[in-house]
């Protein structure tokens, strides 16, 4: 079968670009003029790129869909897609690549500042993204402002659909459209706080999604479905299996863990296990390099 009419177990929509990645002692960064810090470095990803390397690496058949600009920054992205196999098809955008600055300190935690440079007005075009859409089992739709102009095709066609809010609070207009019209949402409980559950019972209640996962860091996962209670079930975090070195992208590869699981046919907190194990290898190296093969995550899970 040839790659313009293959399948595909993933179609990721969004959410490329590159990090600079600056190590600090500690957050915050003490207020002065200069502060020395070690080699600065640049690394592809941000969270739909690391879902697609992270759930092509599970051997799952991924294509990742984006608008990038036609920049040195779009170029490395390129480069890393094609390290990690996975087929990258962008629209060029004027606006160029996204990218982040994130300051990690010695423990491996991050403060990220983010580049929003799309316009309002980028669209992706339909004829580009229909054609795969419709051999797909599965969409990752990133929170960028043009890919939810791609919900009423994606309802239309019948696939199944996930998103991360990452660290929404529940309050901001942009996420809403992305919580309410997704069948599997993803978010931090660093956004809402002690609020988190009232948070996830609501997505269920006024929007589409018969599941929420809620990622709290060494406080491990909760996970909430329609059907299964007012109550989250609480997944322990899982050590990582080397020192933590930088939790850039823990949160990208535990989605790539749990949608690894749920096209496996598994039941969700089997998934949230799974997401749990490649979240915490993600740990072990910088730039969201890590990246756990299946056999090693099956194994990791079953001991």
């Amino acid at each position: 079968m040839s790659q313009q009419h293959a399948r595909y177990d993933v179609v990721v929509i969004g959410g490329s670009g590159v990090d600079t990645v600056i190590r600090v002692d500690s957050l915050p960064v003490p207020l002065a003029d200069s502060v020395a810090v070690g080699p600065i470095e640049e690394w592809p990803g941000h969270t739909g790129g690391n879902v697609a390397l992270g759930t092509r690496a599970l051997g799952l058949k991924v294509v990742l869909l984006d608008c990038v600009g036609d920049d040195w920054t779009g170029a490395l992205v390129r480069e890393r897609m094609a390290e990690g196999d996975v087929e990258f098809v962008p629209v060029i955008s004027p606006a160029g690549t996204r990218r982040a600055v994130n300051l990690v300190d010695a423990t491996g935690r991050r403060m990220s500042f983010y580049d929003a440079r799309d316009p309002a007005s980028l669209r992706m075009p339909r004829e580009f993204y229909l054609p795969r859409l419709r051999r797909t089992r599965h969409v990752h739709v990133s929170i960028m402002n043009f890919a939810r102009f791609l919900y009423d095709d994606i309802e239309d066609l019948g696939v199944p659909v996930s998103t991360d809010l990452h660290d929404w609070d529940g309050l901001a207009d942009h996420h809403r459209e992305f919580a309410l019209r997704s069948d599997l949402v993803f978010l931090s409980a660093a956004g809402a706080g002690e609020g988190t559950t009232a948070l996830m019972r609501e997505i269920l209640r006024e929007g589409r999604a018969r599941t929420v996962v809620a990622t709290a860091g060494a406080d491990g996962s909760y996970v909430l479905t329609r059907d299964g209670g007012p109550t989250p079930h609480h997944i322990p975090a899982v050590a990582p299996d080397a020192p933590v070195v930088d939790s850039n992208g823990a949160g990208d590869a535990f989605v790539s863990g749990f949608l690894y699981g749920r096209l496996a046919g598994r039941d969700v907190l089997d998934c949230a296990r799974l997401g749990a194990v490649a979240g915490a290898h993600a740990c072990t190296a910088p730039g969201s390099t890590a990246l756990i093969g299946p056999k090693a995550l099956l194994r990791a899970v079953a001991d």
